[in-house]
This record gives structure tokens, C-alpha cells and sequence, in this order.
């Protein structure tokens, strides 16, 4: 066989090699993409996304799209080409497949913890919502999770209300874990509570509870690394009673990044008149009961994903400006914003068609 002849053709099996090999061998990383963005204000495979009873609601036009990333599942084992792929796909991004699943953590416990995140953020939107509107809502303390195997395992319930701890009142969540770490570990902690169930029953029969009990927890010592600390093994979060009903019915999504918008569509349903006059207005960012914005993952996914929908305007959360200004889609404007007033500030602009007021993100923020 002539040289050149010989030399093609161990180039060729080669290059077929390398292919194949790519082909099988499985990288460490996942892809992330623009996932579906789903009007506030409109309906959802048939049924409207913000449904209120009970207290009156008024005529909306133009888009609050709440965005998504799509991303690849645990399981799913990449290889060398996709990955190659990802990298040079401009709307797509490769990252590491602990930054999507960090310790291991399945597919199922990623989704029950989104699950847990996005009805979380439902709340503290329809909270942050009313607040901005003086419409006075209840909240109280309660036991948020029970860790399996914990001090607390059996003697707390996830619905609890946690009244005092120690005989010290109770006032947020941040409270507890103050109070508990005061002892030390192997030490006794006394909880006052009303039961998930006594407190469920007075909530439909709209009745101040009236069964509490007091619950002696023997403190553990924390696992973390660094310094000691006493723990019962409970995370502590907020409850609410609304005044009135609002249901939000948008299936198969999850995590807290739609905040914001819920918040920000459930203020149009409640006022009169558009926030937006009209306009494709997208955004994201989670909100807390006070209304402040804060940052997510995926942004540049985000702005690709309403963009591509018709998006005009993105409300962007403060900290994810600088990454979301390095690439923004052509004809997005990206609006920052730190708390639901300043997006309703924004709103404003954008419906007087002011938008020179408008604090754009830039590369420095």
C-alpha cells in the first residue's frame, strides 16, 4: 500500500475513532436552554394562571411573563460531543453537573425541593402583592421541615405554629435558630405550639385556636463544620391567612424565580386600569414577604427565552444585571429592579412611554 494511501487511511480510522469516542465517552456537565415563559395575566393549558374569588379584580392587558430554564436530568449522561456542542451553541450553556445537582442529590429530591421553593414563592408573592396594596394579611411562625432522625423527629410536625420558645415569643423564623443556639448541645429546649391539625380546624371554621401544647426537645449538636452548635433539627418558615382566595395554576414548573411576577400580576388583577398599557413586559427574580428582589440562576437563558416570545421589556433582578448585560438579546430592554416598588416604578415608565427614566442593567450592574 503506498505511503500517502496508508497515511489517509490511518487518519481516517483515527478520526472515526475519536468520533466514537466521543460519541460514548460520558462527560461530568449538564445543558442548560431558554425553557416556556407563561403570562401572569393570561390562561394556562386552558385556565387562567392567577385565579382570585372573593374580593373584586379588574381588566388586564399586555404581558407579566414569568420565565424558565430547561435544563438536562440527573441521570442524563452527556457526552463529549453534546457537551462540544453546548459550548458553542450561543443560546444553550454546558456547566458542571454538581452546579445543577451539587451532592449527589437525585432528580427526585431535585424536584421536591423545587416543588417546595415554588409554592413557597407563590406565598411570600401573594404576601409582598398585598402589602403593596395595604390589604392587611396574617402570618404567624410554624415548623417548615422535621429532619429524619433528628431530635424533633415525632415531637414536631411541619405545620406547627411555633408560639415561643423557651417562653420568649415568637416573631419570625429567624427567631428560632436564635433562641435554640443559645443552649448547649445535650441541653433541653421547651417549644410552645398549636398543633398543625388544631391550628388547619380553626382556620376553616374561622376561630382563634385554642389547643396548645408545650414540647421539651433535648438539643443535639450540629453536623456543620466550624464551631458547635445546638440544634433540634426542625427549619423554621412563615404561614399566612389572606383576607380573600388567590389560586395560581401553572403545573410543572418549579422553583422561586417566578416570584416577582405572580407578585407583580396579582397587583394588576387588584387595580384598575394595565400596568404595563399593553406592552411585553418578561422578568424574573424571587421575592420575600417584604417585596424584596432577589437573584437567580439561568439569566441569560431568561432573556434569550422572552426575547424569542416578544418580549420588549425584562425585569431584572439587581444582582443579575452585569451577567445579563453581557449578552442581551437584541431589542430587550433590561430594567433592574431590587423590590416590587421599584418594578412597579418601572411599570410606570414603561406605560408612559418614559422608558429614558428606566434603570438599565449594564455590565457593571
Amino acid at each position: 500500500m503506498p505511503r500517502r494511501t496508508a497515511t489517509m487511511l490511518a487518519s481516517t480510522l483515527m478520526l472515526i475513532a475519536l468520533l466514537c469516542a466521543g460519541v460514548l465517552l460520558p462527560v461530568p456537565y449538564s445543558e442548560m436552554s431558554p425553557g416556556p415563559t407563561v403570562n401572569t395575566l393570561g390562561e394556562h393549558d386552558g385556565e387562567p394562571v392567577l385565579q382570585i374569588s372573593g374580593r373584586r379584580t379588574f381588566p388586564t392587558t399586555g404581558h407579566l411573563n414569568m420565565t424558565t430554564v430547561r435544563v438536562t436530568s440527573a441521570d442524563y449522561k452527556m457526552n463529549l460531543v453534546e457537551a462540544v456542542y453546548g459550548w458553542l451553541a450561543h443560546d444553550d450553556k454546558v456547566v458542571p453537573h454538581d452546579t445543577l445537582y451539587p451532592d449527589g442529590k437525585t432528580e427526585e429530591q431535585s424536584t421536591q425541593e423545587n416543588a417546595e421553593e415554588f409554592s413557597q414563592s407563590q406565598e411570600s408573592a401573594k404576601v409582598a402583592a398585598l402589602k403593596e396594596l395595604d390589604v392587611p394579611v396574617r402570618s404567624w411562625v410554624i415548623v417548615s421541615t422535621v429532619v429524619k432522625d433528628s431530635p424533633a423527629e415525632g415531637r414536631l410536625h411541619a405545620g406547627d405554629v411555633i408560639k415561643a420558645v423557651d417562653g420568649t415569643p415568637v416573631k419570625q423564623p429567624s427567631d428560632v435558630a436564635g433562641l435554640v443556639t443559645k443552649h448547649k448541645p445535650g441541653q433541653d429546649v421547651v417549644f410552645r405550639i398549636i398543633p398543625a391539625k388544631e391550628q388547619a380546624a380553626a382556620e376553616k371554621e374561622n376561630r382563634t385556636p385554642t389547643v396548645t401544647k408545650d414540647v421539651t426537645i433535648t438539643t443535639t449538636t450540629s453536623e456543620d463544620s466550624g464551631a458547635k452548635r445546638a440544634i433540634v433539627g426542625i427549619s423554621a418558615g412563615t404561614d399566612h391567612t389572606f383576607p380573600f382566595s388567590i389560586d395560581i395554576k401553572l403545573a410543572d414548573v418549579g422553583g422561586p424565580s417566578a416570584g416577582l411576577m405572580f407578585a407583580l400580576g396579582i397587583y394588576d388583577k387588584l387595580t384598575p386600569g394595565s400596568l404595563t398599557g399593553g406592552k411585553f413586559v418578561a422578568g424574573t427574580g424571587t421575592i420575600d414577604d417584604n417585596g424584596k428582589v432577589g437573584p437567580i440562576g439561568g439569566i441569560e437563558m431568561k432573556t434569550v427565552g422572552a426575547r424569542d416570545k416578544g418580549a420588549q421589556y425584562f425585569l431584572t433582578p439587581a444582582d443579575n444585571c452585569a451577567a445579563a448585560a453581557e449578552d442581551t438579546p437584541s431589542g430587550l430592554t433590561l430594567v433592574k429592579v431590587k423590590t416590587i416598588k421599584d418594578a412597579l416604578g418601572a411599570l410606570d415608565d414603561i406605560r408612559s412611554g418614559d422608558t429614558a427614566a428606566l434603570p438599565k442593567c449594564t455590565t457593571k450592574g
